[in-house]
């Protein structure tokens, strides 16, 4: 018993495939602007944000992995704009945050780390297994001057990614557990806070780092400027100026003189033969076209100098007709 043919599925008839419209970018999507919030990150702001954050994640992920002793990777998940108050609402109840002076940028920053990720370097930097089930509770003092250590490599390589839009000097100023006891900034400042995704061996954990916008805006303005022309500069690049318009000078270049052209029909063409006269539509009074590579910048009559045919470059008189 044969079986009946399969049929073939047709392709979808042209007007019936949609195109694919293109997907907008997470830049070019409109934002609704807050009036409360006057002062915005400019888009060449949090880029020059962007790049200096990206190099402190990578240094991050070798100095974890170097102390750790462990596989871990930190990324750079997002820059954003918030007030101190959102900032702290968006942190876990019990936290570790690394409070620090941020000269020459006014206010303080913080450094803020999950209470279960700490934990759980201490243990690795101890020689422990690092696992995922760690103790919700203050650090003794053991584990501070342990994780003090950590904390001070990081703000080394902050100092290091941010060194081409300010040279942070960050200064230890305090540590708690509680975000809402937290007093580095008050509630309506605008603050930009950076997220970090730190992966620690299959543990994921997010990390914060948080600095005051009014503080970092002027530092942000300077190093999108463009830098000063010293008196040596200017005059070098005058010289080369010179010496590029001297060069141009004496490129050579294909100049043609000729008459205007003329329009003929295919029929006049295939019709050609020895001894037949074209009719040009340059008139008999009217001067030559000097041309270089198509455009017209000069006329001429034409003549000879010795055993050459010249070109005497004229004023345009007006078209005969």
């Amino acid at each position: 018993m044969s079986t009946p043919p399969i049929a073939a599925e047709r392709p979808a008839a042209p007007s019936a495939v949609r195109p694919r419209r293109r997907t907008r970018s997470a830049e070019e999507r409109a934002v609704p602007y807050d009036f409360s919030r006057p002062l915005q990150l400019s888009r060449e702001h949090q880029r020059m944000l962007q790049v200096a954050f990206d190099g402190f994640a990578r240094q991050v992920t070798t100095v974890f992995t170097s102390m750790l002793r462990s596989v871990c990777q930190v990324t750079l998940s997002a820059i954003d704009q918030r007030t101190y108050a959102e900032y702290i609402q968006s942190l876990p109840g019990t936290t570790y945050l690394t409070m620090f002076s941020a000269d020459p940028v006014a206010g303080r920053g913080i450094l803020e780390m999950p209470l279960p990720s700490v934990m759980s370097c201490i243990d690795h930097m101890l020689g422990g297994p690092g696992s995922a089930r760690q103790p919700q509770r203050p650090l003794t003092e053991i584990e501070s001057g342990v994780v003090g250590g950590l904390m001070d490599r990081l703000f080394g390589e902050m100092r290091y990614s941010l060194g081409s839009i300010v040279q942070l000097e960050p200064t230890l100023v305090g540590v708690e557990y509680s975000p809402q006891f937290a007093q580095a900034a008050g509630a309506s400042d605008v603050m930009v806070v950076v997220e970090l995704e730190l992966r620690i061996d299959e543990q994921v954990h997010r990390m914060t780092v948080c600095l005051p916008f009014v503080g970092l805006l002027p530092h942000l303005t300077a190093a999108a400027a463009p830098a000063p022309v010293s008196g040596r500069e200017r005059a070098q690049r005058a010289q080369a100026a010179e010496l590029l318009r001297q060069q141009f000078e004496e490129v050579p270049v294909d100049v043609a003189v000729r008459c205007r052209a003329t329009s003929l029909t295919p029929q006049v063409f295939a019709d050609l033969r020895p001894g037949d006269v074209i009719r040009l539509s340059h008139p008999a009074a009217a001067p030559l076209d000097v041309a270089v590579d198509g455009t017209v910048f000069a006329h001429a009559t034409a003549g000879t100098q010795g055993t050459r045919l010249a070109a005497l470059i004229v004023a345009t008189p007006k078209d005969a007709s």
